[in-house]
């Protein structure tokens, strides 16, 4: 009977050591490489990419970022980090052309267009491009429960401001490396005025100024937003100075209506607002305590 006693106190002396989490253990922190995972609800644009002949679900889902995370203890149970990544994923086409002959007041091929269509059978046909280009630049701080000596659960959440950009690139046949630098627009003197041609010059008049045909075309479309992920994570010291944290959260970011712009530089007024949001899961192999 007293042999039973003894065990079972031992027992239960060695099972609550287990969970007895010291307080200096709470003190320090890690740095690590932290890809991750996002399954996106939507890519924004996706209706538009796809008049263009783009396949949107041939964009990588999950959607992979990559980046970089530390973190370290501040007080109690309570720990703050930070995390910074970019990922990105394209999808292009080559579209099947039907050349004819534009013969309507209104712009496009329109039923009952003079002549029948035919197919483009030269070797310069476009190319399509799609690329999208999630960044982000957080901060985080979560809530520690210690659940065994190397062994810990916390709770908590990244804010901070992210990018999405979708760049379109359309590009007919191949280019060359003095065309890429080549004016658009005219010729320059040695004065650094740019000389622009015109079919008519009238008096008082000015013309529109237009580039000239060029071998492919960019657009990107770029905006910035406050992007906000509670997540749950695990952490497991299994080497002195290496552990394992993964997390699984919920990512949500809201660009508002009219936030986008175009090259970097001009507003698109009637942009739609867009999320990026759906379910995330981050991976990260660390050093520290």
């Amino acid at each position: 009977m007293k042999n039973n006693i003894v065990i079972i106190i031992f027992n239960l002396s060695f099972a609550l050591g287990q969970f007895g989490y010291p307080v200096e253990d709470f003190f320090g922190g890690g740095i690590g490489y932290s890809p991750m995972y996002i399954s996106l609800d939507s890519i924004p644009a996706a209706s538009r990419l796809a008049t263009l002949g783009l396949k949107t679900e041939d964009f990588k889902d999950p959607f992979v970022i990559h980046g970089g995370e530390g973190f370290a203890h501040v007080t109690g149970k309570w720990r703050v980090g930070g995390y910074a990544g970019i990922g990105a994923s394209s999808i292009s086409t080559i579209p099947d052309i039907m050349i004819y002959e534009e013969s309507g007041q209104t712009e496009g091929y329109q039923s009952g267009e003079d002549g029948t269509p035919q197919d483009y059978t030269e070797f310069f046909s476009p190319t399509i491009q799609a690329k999208f280009t999630f960044s982000l630049g957080a901060f985080s701080v979560e809530y520690v429960l210690p659940l065994l000596q190397d062994l810990e659960l916390s709770g908590g959440a990244l804010l901070g401001l992210a990018r999405a950009s979708i760049a379109v690139d359309q590009q007919t046949g191949t280019p060359k490396w003095d065309n890429t630098f080549s004016n658009v627009y005219g010729t320059f003197d040695s004065t650094g005025a740019l000389y622009y041609g015109v079919d008519n010059l009238i008096p008082g008049v000015m013309p529109v100024i237009v580039p000239g045909p060029v071998p492919g075309l960019l657009r990107d479309v770029s905006a910035t937003f406050f992007n906000f992920q509670p997540y749950v994570a695990m952490k497991w010291q299994f080497l002195e100075r290496v552990g394992l944290r993964i997390s699984v959260g919920f990512n949500k970011g809201t660009i508002g209506n009219g936030s986008w712009s175009l090259n970097g530089r001009t507003k698109i007024g009637d942009s739609p607002m867009a999320a990026i949001q759906g379910v995330a899961f981050r991976t990260m192999l660390y050093i520290g305590l």
